[in-house]
């Protein structure tokens, strides 16, 4: 079934930053025939220099879960929501300068994780809990060197802000209903990405590892590691996790926009949601191997 999905969408290597950054130019100037042809490019430059250790003052992301391709991942999956809903017609339609400001946010919503170059101990996992803050000033101080406008950081703000766990949405400062949708689309295709993703079975236990290291660093976010008795107790609660939190959030939080991604819309298959269901088969086979 799932070769049969993968023709849905293009194959793409998200290991590979400029393959992901094709795709995401493909979605952007289908979407703006006369869009800025450089502005993929660019911040996908931007993106590069900080999560590879060239941005002043930080290194190269360690957290091993939680790196580069993780939010390549994500940038691809909103880059296609964002084009498919575009061609669903949905309302409110997206300007290109609210697209612009998503794919930035989707880009640098986990820089919270990254390290500054004097900070030697352990990796950037142990941010898990203060990450969604620390991206969040991270792009107020990138974005305010590169020229945006006070209202178009807050936005990448705001989005980015719709990526955390515990977010409260009806609480984030939204300027309109479009930055909110796009803000909801973000947060989807952060799910989306990373469940969807061929080795995510295999990377819980790292994922594990990042909440051990968590918990240890910030002793006022214990729940991230008591609530699980080991990594092995984490893939067991993870189908649940996928059927009980993720599946209504985005159904309910996010508006239901993963729908977007049907093929054809609105009834057709979900190549995302079908990966992630094939995920918790697979990860339910591999707890059943090891009894």
């Amino acid at each position: 079934m799932l070769a049969i999905l993968k023709r849905m969408f293009d194959p793409v290597v998200t290991r590979d930053p400029t393959a992901v950054q094709v795709e995401v130019q493909k979605a952007y100037l289908g979407m703006f025939p006369g869009g800025e042809k450089l502005f993929v490019p660019r911040v996908f430059g931007w993106a590069i220099e900080c999560f590879t250790g060239h941005y002043p003052e930080y290194l190269a992301v360690d957290a091993r879960y939680h790196d580069f391709e993780h939010t390549l991942q994500g940038t691809l999956c909103l880059a296609r929501l964002l084009a498919c809903r575009h061609q669903a017609g949905a309302k409110p339609v997206a300007t290109e300068k609210l697209f612009q400001l998503a794919i930035v946010g989707i880009l640098l919503h986990d820089t919270g994780y990254l390290k500054r170059r004097d900070d030697v101990e352990g990796t950037g996992a142990k941010y898990t809990a203060t990450h969604v803050y620390r991206s969040a000033d991270f792009a107020l101080r990138l974005l305010a060197g590169k020229g945006f406008t006070r209202e178009e950081i807050a936005s990448v703000q705001n989005m980015i802000r719709c990526t955390g766990v515990d977010a409260m949405l009806h609480e984030i400062p939204f300027q309109s209903k479009l930055e909110e949708v796009l803000g909801h689309a973000l947060g989807t295709a952060d799910l989306l990405g990373q469940m969807a993703a061929e080795d995510y079975v295999e990377k819980l236990p790292v994922l594990y590892a990042e909440f051990v290291e968590a918990a240890k660093h910030d002793r006022g976010h214990t729940d991230f590691i008591s609530k699980f008795g080991g990594e092995h107790d984490l893939m067991q609660r993870t189908p649940s996790f996928w059927q009980d939190y993720v599946k209504p959030k985005l159904d309910r939080d996010f508006d239901g926009l993963h729908r977007y991604l049907n093929q054809p819309y609105p009834n057709g298959k979900n190549w995302y949601v079908d990966c992630i269901e094939a995920n918790m088969v697979k990860l339910r086979e591999h707890l059943a191997a090891r009894v």
